[in-house]
């Protein structure tokens, strides 16, 4: 596992960092350069090869660490108030990117003599359990326990290894024995030992680079026995993962000096199996790769499955297949790299597993996209005119297809229908060497865009890029609906993303000119994310009159009508979003067109009722939230009923954020199919809606009642499915064209998770998501507004018709 700090677009959900506030032990801070690299106690037991035992030192850091004065101490696993800690003094220093061997205590087995070490001790440590320190000083510790260790400050570095051990940053690495050390293959001191380190056979290398085979590199190099080809394997899963493997050879395609640093090397003579891949990222970890393009090399390093986000189980990410703590050897330079291959998707995405993993299926690149993107893992690649499909995003990352024929919508994206149709013509193209240039869906990047593929956290596969084909705008703008006529009552819906009193002026002034210029001063519209009043800030404060406030004035100074605002303050925590901003849905309405009734009442713990009212259903509460106890709502928000009046018809309108499709498991992971575990609370929240608007119905089957907002789910989905069943309502995002059906572009599909419903006797309306957000790489939120401009019903089918007609025939008069 990587340290946090060098990861680029790495974003971390509300939920998440909660959790790892709880779970992290307060210990010192990760030691920036100098640290703990591998630990070994059975040396000279039955059944070892190596006679000793040893702690290897590391400098991750890009400047040498002197260890003048330092020292490498042992705590028994099994410590008492009567254990002492073992003291082994050191002198030297260790290089940037180095290592540096501390022998301690023989035994009388084993064959094989570690390289000449750096230091010296005797301390004749545990084979399965124990504690390792490295202390900026000789003086033994006193401390017992983890608390007491993280808080001295000459504790550099503190490694547990065996389950049973109790004084250990986080939980201790595996239980060892006499041929197997713990080892940090990453270089990642996150605080937790069992997370940093894996277990495998011992691979001491001392600050000359020797390991037990000898020198590293050869004065006289050589290639080793493997090749990128063996380490790739024929699966996700290296078959060497965890061995130091020595003069792999290859040529550098490309670096990367930022972010994720490090280099691409290359085979240059393929065994021609299309399962293996013939290219392999060496992980520099922080340091600036010393190799450059055209470099004919040997590396030697240890074999890495990095998988983005942590090894834990409930990660559906795969993994990407490396060489860390890696050594070179230049043998050459100049030389000319291998053609890029061009990249041809098959028909298939990924096999299945029943919902279990498929790291260890054999690849099968002529059938699946995903097997085929795997098997060129590493390898220089190109792919020609490209049709952007994902916007870009903040950290340069711009989706792109490889199928430009492929689902395609009206203004250049790839319209997402399904889960059988996961449009496998997507890829992410990354900066590399190069960073791509800012584009919005449909423009497309002309020519050669080259790179080497690699997988990441978001979008899984990536182009890593090299250089990238000519943008080529595609024009799209903007789009702008009209204006509701003066019969039709139109109500929108926009995800205004976290939105609070304290974010910038100009934010609030464009989302301002979207409700005035692009959705056309909507009579009603429902508001997701709106926060607190001080946004972030954890301080128990619920208002949002002062967000509302803001946001209403920029409306008006745009031009558009004064809004009025109704919503309910939730209790402080308790609806999800980002800690600190309590995220409510909101209702604005413009009064010159509609009036909202006002029933008081309503607070966060307060249900809204239907009760009935001169034989027509009314609200108990208005505004008033429904079902807000239930469990349903747990960490989420609570959807938001309102009574409108207009033209002296009853509109009840709900608003709508359900809880958020995070914690799924990923389109592109390893386990196949995905777990969509996010989507048992979403069906809970849509039973609870959809018996609201049963009991409406029941009291008064003409009611009009719209539903809007952010369902966080496709049109296709069992959520909206469940909303719908029955036929009280309808969801119009499937009365589009398949290819109009989005309004939020993700990993380069668009799909929905915004929506309208209206109940199914309204049969008068048009229907207009507003494209103003969610394709271009310069947006106000990350999703697109819809707006329904709907003629209510009387109640009564015979009276519509009279009524509609009179409406149609006064619009038709001249004014004035």
């Amino acid at each position: 596992m990587r340290p946090t700090p060098l990861r680029l677009g790495v974003a971390v959900t509300a939920a998440s960092a909660v959790t790892l506030a709880l779970a992290t032990p307060i210990l010192a801070a990760p030691s920036p350069d100098a640290l703990v690299a591998e630990v070994y106690g059975g040396g000279g037991n039955s059944g070892a090869t190596l006679t000793q035992d040893f702690v290897e030192l590391a400098n991750r850091a890009a400047a040498p660490v002197p260890v003048d004065g330092w020292s490498v101490q042992y705590l028994p696993s099994g410590a008492s108030p009567s254990s002492q800690w073992q003291v082994t003094p050191l002198t030297g220093s260790i290089a940037p990117g180095g290592r540096f061997l501390v022998a301690q205590a023989k035994g009388s087995g084993g064959t094989v003599d570690l390289p000449a070490p750096d230091a010296v001790g005797t301390i004749a440590m545990s084979g399965t359990g124990g504690t390792i320190a490295l202390v900026t000083g000789t003086a033994a510790l006193t401390c017992k326990t983890a608390a007491d260790c993280g808080a001295d400050t000459r504790v550099r570095d503190l490694v547990g290894y065996g389950t049973s051990t109790v004084v250990r940053e986080g939980t201790p690495t595996g239980n060892l024995g006499s041929t197997t050390s713990a080892a940090r293959p990453a270089l990642t001191d996150t605080d937790d030992n069992a997370a940093d380190f894996t277990t495998g056979a011992p691979t001491p290398v001392n600050s000359a680079g020797q390991g037990v085979g000898g020198p590293d590199p050869d004065p006289e190099p050589e290639p080793g026995d493997e090749r990128i080809r063996d380490i790739q394997g024929t699966t996700r899963v290296s078959p060497l993962a965890g061995r130091r493997v020595a003069g792999v050879p290859g040529v550098v395609t490309a670096v990367r000096a930022t972010g994720d640093r490090g280099f691409w090397f290359q085979d240059t003579a393929p065994d021609g199996d299309p399962r293996t891949s013939e290219g392999l990222f060496v992980y520099t970890a922080g340091l600036n790769p010393t190799v450059e393009p055209g470099d004919d090399v040997l590396v030697t390093g240890t074999v890495a499955e990095y998988r983005p986000d942590g090894d834990a189980p409930s990660n559906s990410l795969q993994t990407l297949t490396e060489l860390t703590g890696a050594t070179v050897t230049v043998k050459s330079k100049g030389n000319a790299l291998p053609a890029p291959e061009v990249l041809s998707v098959p028909a298939g995405y990924l096999p299945t597993a029943g919902g279990g993993t498929i790291e260890a299926l054999p690849l099968d690149p002529a059938t699946y996209a995903l097997d085929y993107f795997e098997s060129r893992e590493g390898m220089y690649v190109q792919a020609n005119d490209l049709r952007v499909v994902g916007p870009t995003n903040n950290f340069n990352e711009t989706f792109v297809t490889l199928k430009p024929d492929q689902n395609p919508t009206a203004r250049g994206g790839t319209i997402y229908l399904g889960y059988d149709q996961p449009n496998n013509g997507r890829i992410k193209v990354k900066p590399g060497s190069a960073t791509p240039v800012r584009s919005n869906v449909g423009d497309t990047w002309r020519g050669a865009t080259v790179g080497n593929v690699e997988y990441g956290n978001f979008g899984g596969y990536a182009l890593a890029a090299k250089s990238v084909g000519e943008h080529v705008s595609g024009g799209i703008r903007p789009e702008v609906t009209d204006a509701q006529r003066g019969y039709e009552l139109s109500v929108a819906t926009y995800n205004v993303e976290n939105l609070a009193a304290t974010n910038d002026q100009a934010k609030f002034d464009r989302l301002a000119t979207a409700v005035v210029a692009n959705l056309a001063n909507p009579d009603v519209v429902v508001l997701e994310e709106i926060q607190d009043d001080n946004g972030t800030a954890n301080d128990g404060t619920v208002t949002a009159e002062a967000t509302l406030a803001k946001f209403t004035d920029a409306i008006a100074a745009a031009g558009g009508p004064r809004y009025r605002w109704r919503q309910i303050n939730p209790v402080n925590g308790a609806d999800g979003g980002a800690p600190g901003g309590n995220i409510r849905v909101a209702f604005l309405f413009n009064p010159d067109r509609v009036s909202f009734v006002d029933r008081p009442g309503g607070d966060a713990t307060t249900p809204v009722e239907v009760v009935k009212q001169h034989g027509r259903a009314a609200l108990s509460v208005s505004p008033g939230r429904i079902a807000p106890a239930d469990q349903a709502w747990e960490s989420s928000r609570k959807p938001l009923a309102g009574e409108f009046k207009f033209r002296g018809r009853t509109v009840f309108v709900v608003a709508n954020h359900f809880n958020s499709k995070g914690g799924d498991q990923a389109m592109h992971g390893r386990y196949q199919e995905p777990t969509r575990g996010s989507e048992v609370q979403r069906l809970q929240q849509a039973a609870l809606l959809k018996g609201f608007v049963d009991r409406v119905k029941a009291v008064d089957k003409g009611a009009n009642v719209v539903l809007a907002g952010d369902i966080n789910d496709y049109q296709f989905s069992p959520v909206v499915n469940a909303l719908t069943a029955g036929g009280q309502v309808v969801a119009l995002m499937n009365t589009l064209p398949a290819a109009e059906r989005y309004s939020y572009v993700f990993e380069g599909n668009s799909q929905t998770l915004d929506h309208i419903l209206i109940s199914s006797n309204i049969t008068r309306y048009r229907y207009d998501v507003v494209h103003v957000n969610a394709e271009f790489a310069d947006q106000a939120s990350d999703h697109d507004p819809q707006v329904v401009k709907l003629r209510p019903s009387t109640g009564n089918a015979n009276v519509d018709k009279v009524v509609f007609l009179l409406e149609d025939v006064l619009e038709c008069l001249p004014r004035g």
